[in-house]
């Protein structure tokens, strides 16, 4: 593991409010920060490892703030924050926008694509939803007789309702 494996997953539970645990636990923290350097070049992903570093610490709104502005609301890094969220809970890489492509410079590898089928079978959103996905991950006999509880985040204001 690089020195900039740590930052990345740190970025990464900050963007997707899940755990350390449960990002180490997709196997595919490593892979991500591969596709990042791959698609947007290892220099954007320095820049958005580094302003991630400079955030105030993680108690208050100041962090929750300073992540909209210095990382989301940022010209460069919003829109790979944004793509880097959805590579966590789909397992694909969805193309930067044209408007970032014009003012950042195209990338070869700026594609939609899923990074592996273990990155499908491994999406957060399937946690997020409290389902398996479809085809990989069965849940057993029976068990889709009963409706998906929606486990609540730490911290969440949003409760489970079922």
């Amino acid at each position: 593991m690089s020195s900039r494996f740590e930052p990345f997953l740190g970025l990464s539970v900050e963007l997707t409010a899940f755990s350390y645990f449960d990002l180490l636990g997709t196997g595919l923290a490593e892979r991500y920060l591969a596709t990042l350097d791959k698609v947007v070049g290892s220099e954007i992903t320095d820049t958005l490892l580094a302003a991630f570093t400079t955030l105030p610490p993680p108690e208050g709104e100041a962090r929750i703030q300073a992540v909209r502005t210095t990382i989301l609301g940022n010209e460069l890094l919003g829109d790979v924050a944004r793509a880097l969220i959805k590579l966590w809970y789909s397992g694909t890489w969805f193309e930067l926008s044209t408007a970032w492509t014009e003012r950042f410079g195209p990338r070869p590898a700026n594609i939609t694509f899923v990074v592996s089928p273990d990155a499908y079978v491994e999406g957060l959103l399937w946690k997020a939803i409290g389902a398996h996905p479809a085809g990989a991950k069965g849940p057993g006999f029976g068990s889709w007789a009963s409706p998906p509880k929606i486990p609540a985040f730490s911290g969440s204001r949003f409760q489970n309702q079922t």
